[in-house]
């Protein structure tokens, strides 16, 4: 058996019939599955750029799945890798094919920033989705009324036309949280976000009834940081930690600033934030009374 067919994964069948994630997941699958190909022949980057035609960086951002694939790229790097079994190869292409199709959010790149389109497609292929927000209500829990106000705040300049375009796309990120097969999503709300009343009391009434209608599904956790606790142990501002469960896609932490993201995929970051987010979830009001809590800002509203 040659190095190659060792290092075969059987994976990549099961993401061609049971492909999950869109195009974003499955570019990084078949960047890690090439990857692996190359290390078990002992090729170098530097080799492996030479082969198809191209640069060190670009065999890092084809493995990191950071970008799409030329099938004719993929075939020659399985040639170099000693792959020539027919239809390994041809799996491997046909994930390439998959890998490079549009995600239905390309309809919104006119809108959509290209760091933003990557958090999109993982969000797609998560299986558990942790997240802590300071300011606002996390974009999967907004209403239409409430995503409206929040991109007028941050698109002051925006037309009406691109603001409507945005708030449709968010919501279109929604329908994540009502497939078939849901991932699990866990939200520790900072009491700020629940006070500060963006678009007004009845925009904020309707929010905060939304959040405790989602509290209340089986697959969503919401849970409230209130003031008494003082300093929260994600004081350094708002944290996404995205969770596979494919083997070839690492946890992600998304760190979303102002007009990039950073997404953090090293165990080391990644097993920080859980530790931070772990500890945010112990200090914070338990689930059990988040529809409570909620009820009282609402009464507080009038």
């Amino acid at each position: 058996m040659t190095a190659a067919q060792q290092s075969r994964e059987p994976s990549i069948r099961r993401y061609l019939e049971q492909p999950r994630g869109g195009p974003t997941a499955l570019r990084i699958v078949l960047g890690t599955q090439l990857r692996r190909l190359r290390e078990a022949r002992g090729v170098s980057t530097q080799a492996a750029a030479e082969a198809i035609r191209g640069s060190h960086a670009k065999i890092s951002r084809l493995e990191l799945g950071r970008v799409g694939f030329k099938e004719r790229d993929v075939g020659d790097l399985l040639t170099l890798y000693g792959v020539t079994d027919a239809a390994e190869r041809e799996d491997f292409l046909a994930l390439a094919r998959q890998a490079t199709a549009p995600g239905w959010w390309h309809q919104y790149s006119d809108i959509l920033p290209s760091w933003f389109e990557t958090h999109i497609g993982l969000e797609e292929a998560t299986s558990v989705i942790r997240t802590y927000e300071s300011q606002f209500i996390p974009g999967l829990l907004q209403t239409e009324g409430y995503a409206r106000a929040v991109t007028r705040l941050g698109h002051p300049h925006g037309t009406a036309r691109d603001v409507e375009r945005r708030v449709t796309l968010r919501l279109a990120r929604q329908e994540l949280l009502r497939r078939d097969d849901p991932p699990r999503f866990w939200a520790v709300l900072d009491e700020a976000s629940l006070r500060r009343p963006l678009g007004g009391p009845e925009v904020m009434r309707e929010q905060l009834q939304h959040l405790i209608e989602m509290s209340r599904l089986p697959h969503v956790t919401v849970q409230v940081a209130p003031f008494t606790l003082g300093g929260v142990a994600a004081a350094g501002g708002p944290v996404t930690i995205l969770r596979f469960l494919e083997p070839d896609l690492p946890d992600v932490v998304y760190l979303e600033q102002l007009t990039s993201a950073l997404y953090l995929d090293k165990q080391e970051d990644v097993d920080n934030y859980l530790s931070v987010m772990d500890r945010l979830c112990a200090e914070a009001e338990p689930p059990a009374a988040t529809v409570r809590f909620l009820e009282s800002v609402l009464t507080a509203l009038g």
